[in-house]
């Protein structure tokens, strides 16, 4: 079974940075397409960043382009990563990992099949 384990969040100053991780602690097999979605109070669920296996392939929304730099290290166990720079306090949200059972990268929630716990990210002076 899959399982998804996130770490890095915290508390961070506007225009500070900030690198979550998630690595996937069962499954051996690295081609599966990973994500990165967030959730702020009162709101859906967003996509936030996506990587093929190899991290040759990545897809942002446009909230978050040219400021965050999702990649991945299959040689540690299947982790991918999220890097956050020039955080706004509208980047304060919940963040989840994801995971597919699909080698094709995915915007939609319900396009993924596995899912971390979440990690809260807090962007404030």
């Amino acid at each position: 079974q899959v399982q998804l384990v996130e770490s890095g969040g915290g508390l961070v100053q506007p225009g500070g940075s900030l690198r979550l991780s998630c690595a996937d602690s069962r499954r051996t097999f690295s081609a599966y397409a990973m994500g990165w979605f967030r959730q702020a109070p009162g709101k859906e669920r967003e996509f936030v960043a996506t990587s093929n296996w190899s991290g040759a392939t990545t897809y942002y929304a446009d909230s978050v382009k040219g400021r965050f730099t999702i990649s991945r290290d299959n040689a540690a166990k299947n982790t991918v990563l999220l890097q956050m720079n020039s955080r706004t306090p509208e980047d304060t949200a919940v963040y989840y990992c994801a995971a597919r059972d699909r080698f094709s990268i995915a915007t939609l929630v319900q396009e993924y099949d596995y899912w971390g716990q979440g990690t809260q990210v807090t962007v404030s002076s």
